[in-house]
């Protein structure tokens, strides 16, 4: 199944397409120079709906030659999670009709607002993988109308959409097509084909060395697949070194504890936050951000078989830690456990790590935002300020010592969880920061990878969240 492309992004006068995009300014009037404006104020009037509502709810008319036109106003002082909200809601009135061509006519609205829309529509108009006798056609040719910005501007917008939809085609893949094996062969075709260093440590060698809290999910497969992938890029100008670890369980049965059917349907999913980490890589190469990568994805299944790891079983981690599993379905936390220590044996600058952990993050923050922990205040306020610039939301949770005698153990030196479930997400994180060290860390609980109807700029049931989150905060790392 091979992954569709984006379209082509062409800027210039031509506006020759089948279907229209117009990107207006908050108004109380539309502009005169807006074609067949007599027939937009006649629909609007139809629906009983004043001028700057477009701003919430974009409109789409049949124009007098047969072109398809949608209108939607821009509101600046609006927070852009909702300028791309109703910018993608605008262009899913043309993207439901499949066509070749869409045409963006922007009139009178700032450079921002032009990007926005050029990246609200690619990454909207490429098809998630699905196996169907008539697949959905994806969009081939995207203009925008514009003596300027030139097309080499829009350079960030289809970098950041690229990467979008490589983490979320790489999230939908279903789980027969996407064994831990054949992730490893594409994550090897990706870093051949782009120049990254590549390091695999597979279950022999991760044995070998101690790794017993990833080994002890893995060693529940058929197949000695799972592997701890190591990816590296450093420019020569790079300003920072920044470590980026994604879980990438490629299906998660939840062990011994077996999941009910309910809530093991998508848990092919749970890899997305390997995809995500894997996306940021690509998009910072091609953005040429002066970063110094490493890249760490934990990949494995977490299966139910006779060898599987069990409750009351104590493993030993890569730093010497011993551990109590308390529960086999909390198995993200054990593979990124010896992750999070091979990455900060580099002494990275920052770390952070992405993963579909826990489900009482979903409970506490539904599918709206993903939250967030921090080592101090200060990476706390520039993670919500990226989420406020990139309209990928987040909150910030707790991460007090005062949580950890919940994991006292009195056979290990901690316990994996608890039974009880009360503030797992709390309870994973105060886990997890144990073995990053007093290094700067943000931990991402990604309860907005999948939002039923879209979020934000991304219109199907996967977001893609993470990634331009992560790339506005890798751009401003300064920002507090």
């Amino acid at each position: 199944m091979s992954p569709s492309p984006l379209a082509k992004l062409i800027v210039g006068l031509d506006a020759a397409a089948s279907h229209l995009l117009f990107v207006l300014p908050i108004a109380k009037t539309l502009p005169r120079d807006l074609p067949e404006r007599a027939r937009w104020l006649a629909v609007l009037k139809r629906r009983d709906l004043k001028v700057d509502e477009l701003a919430k709810s974009p409109l789409a008319i049949d124009l007098e030659d047969g072109c398809r036109a949608a209108c939607v106003m821009v509101d600046a002082s609006k927070p852009r999670f909702e300028r791309l909200t109703a910018l993608r809601k605008a262009a899913r009135l043309l993207l439901d009709e499949t066509p070749d061509e869409i045409a963006i006519v922007p009139i009178e609205v700032p450079d921002e607002a032009v990007f926005d829309a050029a990246y609200v529509t690619l990454v909207n108009a490429v098809p998630l993988p699905a196996k169907k006798k008539k697949p959905t056609k994806a969009l081939k040719t995207l203009r925008v109308v514009a003596r300027r910005p030139a097309t080499a501007d829009f350079a960030q917008v289809v970098a950041l959409a690229e990467a979008n939809v490589l983490a979320r085609q790489l999230t939908a893949l279903p789980p027969n097509e996407l064994p831990p094996a054949a992730y490893r062969k594409r994550i090897g075709q990706l870093a051949k084909d782009r120049g990254w260093g590549i390091e695999e440590f597979d279950f022999r060698k991760l044995k070998k060395m101690g790794a017993g809290a990833f080994c002890a999910v893995a060693q529940g497969s058929d197949h000695e697949d799972a592997a701890i992938v190591h990816l590296t890029w450093k420019p020569r100008n790079a300003k920072q070194h920044v470590a980026l670890v994604g879980k990438g369980i490629c299906f998660d049965t939840g062990g011994h504890n077996l999941k009910p059917a309910k809530y093991m349907a998508g848990m092919h999913e749970d890899m997305n936050g390997s995809a995500v980490a894997l996306a940021i890589l690509q998009a910072a190469q091609a953005l040429k951000l002066p970063v110094a990568l490493d890249v760490w994805l934990a990949i494995a299944h977490n299966h139910l078989s006779p060898d599987a790891y069990k409750q009351g079983d104590v493993v030993t981690a890569l730093d010497g830690t011993t551990i109590e599993v308390v529960h086999t379905d909390a198995e993200g936390r054990m593979v990124l456990a010896d992750t999070l220590v091979l990455a900060a044996r580099k002494k990275p600058d920052l770390t952070i790590d992405f993963a579909t952990l826990t489900g009482s993050m979903v409970s506490a923050l539904g599918n709206r935002y993903s939250g967030v922990f921090a080592s101090d205040d200060a990476l706390a306020r520039r993670a919500v300020q990226a989420g406020v610039d990139s309209g990928e939301r987040v909150c910030v949770f707790p991460l007090d010592e005062d949580y950890e005698p919940a994991l006292d153990s009195k056979v290990a030196d901690i316990k994996q969880c608890t039974l009880a479930g009360d503030a797992d997400h709390i309870l994973a994180a105060r886990f997890l920061r144990r073995f990053i060290g007093e290094r700067p860390w943000l931990h991402v609980d990604l309860s907005a990878s999948s939002c039923e109807d879209g979020l934000g700029a991304i219109g199907t049931n996967l977001t893609g969240f993470g990634v331009a989150w992560a790339l506005t905060l890798l751009a401003a790392p300064d920002r507090g």
